[in-house]
C-alpha cells in the first residue's frame, strides 16, 4: 500500500475566542431580569416604608387632636381597635382580659399590667396621670404599627 507521498497536513488553528463585548443576547436578558428584580425589590421596600410612615402619621395626628389625657386614652383605644380589626376581623369585639391578651405582643405581657388597666378604663377617669398616658402612648404606638403593618 503506497501512500503516494506525504499528506498535505497543516497545523490546527483554533478560531479566535468570542469577544467579551458586546454581550450575547442571553447575557442581556440575564442583566435585564436582574435589573427588573432589583427595581421590584426597591419599589416594594419603598412602598412598605411609605405605608409604615402613613400609619405612624395617622397615629400621631389622632393623638395630637385629643383634648386631654382621657381623650388621648380614648383615641389610643379607638386606634388599637381599628388595628385589631385590620389584623383579625372580629378582634375588635374582645373586651377585658381577652382584649388585653390580644394586644400583648407574642412573648410579652405589656398590656396586661398597668398600661392595660389604663387602656380599659382611663377614658372614664376624671383624672389621668400624663406620665402613665405617655407610657401607654409609646407602647400602643409600637403595637398599633405591628398590627397594621403585619395585618393581612
Amino acid at each position: 500500500m503506497s501512500t503516494g507521498g506525504a499528506l498535505p497536513l497543516r497545523d490546527v488553528h483554533l478560531p479566535p475566542f468570542p469577544p467579551l463585548w458586546p454581550l450575547p443576547l442571553g447575557w442581556w436578558l440575564v442583566l435585564g431580569t436582574v435589573a427588573v428584580v432589583l427595581a421590584g425589590c426597591w419599589a416594594w421596600r419603598a412602598q412598605r416604608r411609605r405605608r409604615r410612615q402613613r400609619w405612624l402619621t395617622l397615629f400621631d395626628t389622632r393623638l395630637a387632636d385629643a383634648d386631654g389625657p382621657a381623650a388621648e386614652v380614648a383615641a389610643i383605644a379607638e386606634l388599637l381597635r381599628r388595628a385589631a380589626r385590620h389584623r383579625q376581623p372580629g378582634a375588635e369585639l374582645l373586651d377585658g382580659a381577652a382584649w388585653l391578651a390580644f394586644l400583648d405582643p407574642p412573648g410579652s405581657r405589656a398590656f396586661s399590667g398597668a398600661a392595660g388597666t389604663l387602656l380599659l378604663d382611663g377614658m372614664y377617669r376624671a383624672q389621668v396621670d400624663p406620665t402613665e398616658v405617655a407610657t401607654l402612648r409609646a407602647l400602643a404606638r409600637e403595637r398599633f404599627l405591628d398590627l397594621m403593618v403585619g395585618g393581612r
